[in-house]
């Protein structure tokens, strides 16, 4: 008995809670075949209905309520928001499977992007109930069994379909049964004393100076490295002892070491939590280099979100499921283990992303560029298969470089500032670019006009980054041959900001 109240104690029971959680929460076998489910017999719906007015209510929904949820989130402590998810999931899901009309199946969008809005309580909340020193256990385990999640969700559902084990709204009741399973999950998980913004723990001057972790995440499943190299540097501060020196570097500024004392345990007001984060915004962002990998992180987020949502009508475009054994499931399996493969391979590579990373960003989204033409043009489904794999590994490589670049020098509370200000500019774009290409109140386009627009989309990218990064080594080797005594003496902290 006194062995399981220690564990209980202990940070083992709530990350053990948080994963099976992630798990079954993301365990979505329909979710690679949404499109043939939903133009099939079950729905009836047209793909000119699912394109144009289904499916841009999530982008519009998500972008109205992610700043709200992100703030309720941590004012609410974590927990409320993670059992509000899995309840809201479970909705979803039963939406999707009872419900038939298009006005059902926008209401369905809409508790969607609740549901994703909603994965800042998911990440964050492990940082508020376990010691600083286990953040990297925590994080590596909950967000690998994410994956794990999704990985196992695509490949049952290529079996259920592929072998006829099931049918589409037999499968959904099958997800029904596994969202029940995270909802009494949710129930079960301790209850957090403290958060980032409203419920801050007291800080001594130590623990000021600490790089400590992410925070937040993502949308995209898709950056757990990047965070755990950040707990890295937090630890390798923590091992040699920090000093009042170590605060004047990186991105963070000259905060004075008063500032960090004063913080107490116990809610603060709103306006005062606003004015804080209005004060972080305006000095993360001073950063040039901050600025920049923001940019592409944004952009390149925008592009990839509406080509991994609508990707599935290119899919059914090019092969119709009703004429061919589709393997959806199978391809989203193979692009989360190789995505996966691709970002942990980062962290062993040797290479000066200071010089070199903007000119990465732009090569590699130029091959997603490619790979997007290549889908577009050429119409074949293996091609499209193919390409997609490219293109979603490319893009998990460089958003964890990216994210592990704007991280180092970030504690938690202004890394998770700079991830939601990312996410919400990704949003913004993407909102922009779904009213004007793809609603049905715009353009309306097709699907094959769409993916030609992505994929001009990313080739700008390409062109923008790659010129930057070119520029970025001119200025740097010539800067090394104007002041070469000058440059062996200073700081790589100081060179980010001389240009």
């Amino acid at each position: 008995m006194e062995a399981v109240k220690k564990w209980r104690s202990g940070w083992r029971y709530p990350t053990t809670l948080l994963c099976i959680y992630g798990f079954f929460s993301t365990v979505k076998p329909l979710e690679p075949f949404l499109i043939p489910f939903m133009t099939g017999p079950d729905k009836n719906l047209t793909t000119e209905e699912v394109n144009n007015q289904i499916f841009p209510v999530w982008t519009y929904s998500y972008l109205s309520i992610l700043v709200p949820v992100f703030l309720l989130t941590d004012w609410l402590r974590y927990k409320p928001v993670v059992v509000f998810q899995s309840v809201v999931l479970f909705i979803t899901t039963s939406l999707l499977l009872w419900t038939e009309s298009v006005a059902a199946m926008q209401i369905t969008q809409f508790f969607y992007a609740m549901v994703t809005a909603s994965d800042v309580a998911y990440f964050s909340y492990i940082y508020s109930v376990i010691d600083l020193k286990r953040y990297r256990k925590a994080t590596s385990y909950s967000r690998s069994v994410q994956l794990l999640g999704y990985t196992v969700g695509s490949v049952l559902g290529q079996l259920l379909v592929s072998f006829n084990l099931m049918s589409y709204s037999n499968i959904l009741v099958f997800t029904l049964v596994l969202t029940a399973i995270a909802v009494l999950t949710s129930l079960l998980l301790p209850m957090p004393q403290h958060s980032m913004f409203f419920h801050r723990r007291q800080k001594t001057a130590m623990e000021g100076t600490e790089t400590d972790g992410d925070g937040v995440v993502d949308a995209t499943e898709h950056s757990s490295r990047s965070k755990m190299s950040l707990e890295e540097v937090g630890n390798e501060k923590e091992d040699k002892g920090a000093t009042e020196d170590d605060t004047k570097k990186g991105w963070e500024g000259n905060r004075p070491m008063a500032e960090e004392l004063e913080e107490t345990v116990g809610a603060q007001s709103c306006t005062q939590v606003l004015l804080q984060l209005w004060r972080d915004f305006r000095q993360c962002y001073s950063s040039r280099q901050l600025l920049y990998w923001s940019v592409w992180w944004a952009m390149a987020t925008c592009g990839y979100n509406q080509t991994v949502n609508y990707v599935q009508v290119l899919w059914e475009h090019v092969q119709p499921s009703q004429n061919f054994t589709i393997y959806n499931g199978g391809v989203e399996a193979v692009s989360n283990l190789l995505s996966a493969a691709t970002a942990y391979g980062i962290g062993f590579t040797e290479v000066g992303w200071e010089q070199w990373g903007e000119l990465a960003l732009g090569g590699f989204s130029g091959l997603g560029a490619a790979a997007l033409f290549l889908m577009t043009f050429i119409g074949n489904i293996w091609v499209c298969y193919c390409g997609y794999v490219i293109f979603k590994s490319l893009y998990m490589l460089l958003i964890t470089i990216a994210m592990f670049q704007i991280a180092t020098g970030l504690s938690m509370e202004r890394y998770a500032l700079v991830f939601g200000v990312n996410t919400f500019g990704a949003l913004a774009l993407q909102t922009t670019l779904t009213s004007i290409v793809v609603d049905s109140r715009g353009l309306a386009l097709s699907i094959i006009p769409q993916f030609t627009i992505y994929a001009s989309y990313f080739s700008v990218i390409a062109v923008v980054f790659t010129l930057r990064g070119l520029y970025r080594i001119w200025s740097t080797k010539r800067n090394k041959k104007e002041t070469p005594s000058s440059d062996q003496n200073e700081s790589p902290s100081s060179r980010e900001h001389s240009f």
